[in-house]
């Protein structure tokens, strides 16, 4: 693998997060500011009705879907649920595959309404995948983020698909981690203009 400087370095990110492309369902091109401000919508409608916000990934990416649970529930006052508990993860794993350490426990706490957000990086990470399916099943606003190749299954999954032409994991989880921020930042500022105007 060849380094390249930081200036090569900020420029390619750059690059690849202005590649940003959204879509809706159906894969139906949507413009970045508006999928974000349905995203954004779908999130207070969500605290307005006490639903959860489930995200799931693997490895950085599970990183990155507790930190983001732990921002929601701190700074936008959202109730989030990440299924990283080792005992859980291990009980699943050992007795009904790894494919299920998401799908299993979250049929048994969503309800219709709430919110999938899965993140992978690949976008075909077979749990990440199987979560995705049950939540459209059971009625989910599903939000997926993803990257590497343009056609991979995860991407078509999602009301809101968000995805980055990165071709490695470390552009691909940088990317992602900026676009939970942006999300996480738009929730909060509506958040302190709702309470101002109370």
């Amino acid at each position: 693998m060849s380094f390249t400087g930081w200036k090569a370095h900020v420029e390619e990110l750059n690059r690849v997060l202005s590649g940003l492309y959204t879509t809706g369902q159906a894969g139906r091109a949507l413009d970045a500011d508006d999928a974000f401000l349905r995203w954004q919508a779908m999130t207070v409608r969500l605290r307005n009705n006490r639903g959860t916000i489930f995200l799931v990934g693997n490895g950085a990416s599970a990183s990155m879907a507790s930190h983001m649970a732990a921002d929601l529930a701190k700074n936008g006052q959202l109730h989030t649920e990440v299924f990283s508990d080792l005992s859980l993860v291990t009980a699943i794993s050992n007795d009904m595959g790894y494919d299920h350490v998401f799908s299993e426990p979250l049929s048994r706490r969503c309800r219709k309404g709430d919110m999938l957000v899965a993140i992978s990086s690949s976008g075909r990470s077979p749990n990440v995948l199987k979560a995705a399916d049950l939540a459209r099943r059971r009625g989910l606003n599903v939000i997926t983020l993803s990257a590497m190749k343009p056609g991979n299954p995860l991407r078509g999954k999602g009301m809101l698909n968000f995805y980055v032409p990165a071709s490695t994991y470390g552009y691909a989880e940088s990317c992602h981690a900026a676009i939970l921020h942006h999300w996480m930042d738009m929730v909060e500022v509506g958040k302190r203009k709702a309470e101002r105007g109370k």
